[in-house]
């Protein structure tokens, strides 16, 4: 994690606003060399907030589902680092074994997404469900059962 944040810390020193001399590169990137410099920025300071606190201390207050969560997104966010990092450097990471960790961390991602949704899934209470069922279906008592079936003659009613 020290590595990343000296790695975005030196990116952003090159990329400061009195260093970029608008001469050196085409003026139409310059709105998105602001948009990354500024990125970069608030990943420096997330980076900053993780570092502050041990993980030990971090993953005593989580549930073991949300470690693996926080576990997760950490590497998977330092690998997407390097990928960005290779880019720069001129190296294809579609081409480097970055491509298939970033799609193994993806899996593992999955897994724990299907976790969560399970705990997250509606518990059927089989009890209210009968009662339910029950009380929805027609039971003839007494009183029906001795009744004709006909509809009595004389003035019918509307039923709302």
């Amino acid at each position: 994690m020290k590595r990343i944040i000296s790695f975005v810390s030196s990116f952003q020193m090159e990329m400061s606003e009195d260093d970029i001399n608008m001469e050196e590169y085409p003026t139409e990137i310059h709105d998105y060399l602001a948009a990354f410099e500024k990125s970069l920025g608030s990943v420096d300071e997330m980076l900053k907030t993780m570092m502050s606190v041990s993980r030990s201390e971090l993953l005593q207050k989580l549930e073991p589902l949300e470690q693996a969560k926080m576990d997760l997104v950490s590497v998977y966010t330092l690998n997407s680092m390097f990928w960005v990092y290779l880019a720069t450097q001129g190296i294809n990471p579609k081409e480097h074994p970055v491509k298939q960790e970033l799609e193994r961390i993806r899996t593992y991602m999955n897994k724990v997404k299907e976790i969560a949704d399970k705990k997250k899934a509606s518990k059927l209470d089989k009890g209210a469900a009968s009662r339910f069922v029950r009380n929805a279906l027609w039971e003839p008592n007494a009183e029906n059962e001795h009744t004709s079936k006909t509809p009595a003659k004389g003035k019918k009613r509307k039923m709302d």
